[in-house]
């Protein structure tokens, strides 16, 4: 038989509250007087917290668009710098070709039948 770890958790702790009635009515009180005065502190201590927390994000995601945009800017002028140099040496290429001999004029094309 396999006994999975939360329910022996869960059948102790049950065991637990149905032998003591007065030990389990003493929790449910105390955590009825407990709670709305503990909320509000935690509350006002995590407001601060995720404050910061989200001050922080706003932070890393405008240094990231700036950075993206450094970037970006980076690789439009090394394109602009790749096409410039294919532009030159293509012209390149038909310069040194006019010094050739020019290419054969167009004759009579052989009847093919």
């Amino acid at each position: 038989m396999v006994l999975q770890s939360s329910g022996v958790n869960n059948m102790a702790l049950q065991d637990i509250f149905k032998g003591n009635l007065v030990v389990t009515l003493a929790l449910g009180v105390a955590a009825a007087v407990l709670i709305p005065i503990v909320l509000p502190v935690v509350a006002r201590a995590a407001k601060p917290v995720a404050k910061a927390i989200i001050k922080s994000g706003l932070i890393v995601y405008e240094k990231g668009r700036e950075s993206f945009a450094e970037m970006s800017e980076v690789v439009e002028d090394l394109v602009a710098e790749a096409r410039s140099e294919i532009e030159h040496e293509h012209l390149s290429g038909l310069a040194a070709g006019e010094g050739a001999a020019p290419p054969a004029a167009p004759g009579p094309s052989p009847d093919v039948h």
